[in-house]
């Protein structure tokens, strides 16, 4: 009778414990991703589908740090996958995600190095404040320009015939 009850005890145990798990921890996938990378840099991606805390990508990694999402080109042992992409040239932290085969979504954070410019609002250039002025118009209309008239010289002494007289 005392073995029947410590194994129940035994038993009600591993099941609160079991219980007890937090829900989190069934949700996360284990994957690797390139933490840091200098701008246009590679970024690399793995995880292992057959061990247990990984899980069979479903579709490519994407992000908005990468110049193209991540295929999945790289197979291997004990379910891996792997991949490449390049990174952008705006420096900043990123996050990462792709969908696993069992509904789950995987995500992690990475850094493209260097000082991400500032996030200054530009705005627009204010309208002038007085309204310009109209050009002037007058009712009457513009008096046509005349042309000069040449005038010829008549002869020697009014043009100069440079001697001296």
């Amino acid at each position: 009778m005392f073995k029947k009850t410590l194994i129940g005890v035994m038993v009600a145990g591993a099941a609160t414990l079991t219980l007890a798990a937090p829900a989190s921890a069934a949700d996360e996938v284990w994957w690797g991703l390139t933490a840091q990378v200098e701008p246009g840099g590679r970024i690399d991606a793995t995880v292992y589908a057959g061990m247990g805390h990984g899980c069979t990508p479903k579709g490519p990694v994407t992000s908005a740090g990468f110049a193209a999402p991540l295929d999945w080109t790289e197979g291997g042992n004990f379910g891996k996958y792997g991949g490449h992409t390049k990174a952008i040239q705006r420096p900043g932290k990123y996050t990462a995600s792709f969908p696993c085969s069992d509904g789950r979504k995987a995500t992690a954070s990475f850094t493209i190095l260097g000082t991400p410019p500032p996030t200054t609002t530009t705005s627009k250039p204010k309208p002038p404040t007085t309204k310009p002025k109209p050009p002037a118009t007058s009712t009457k209309p513009a008096k046509p320009v005349k042309p000069q008239v040449a005038v010829k010289p008549a002869g020697a002494p009014q043009t100069g015939d440079g001697s001296l007289s």
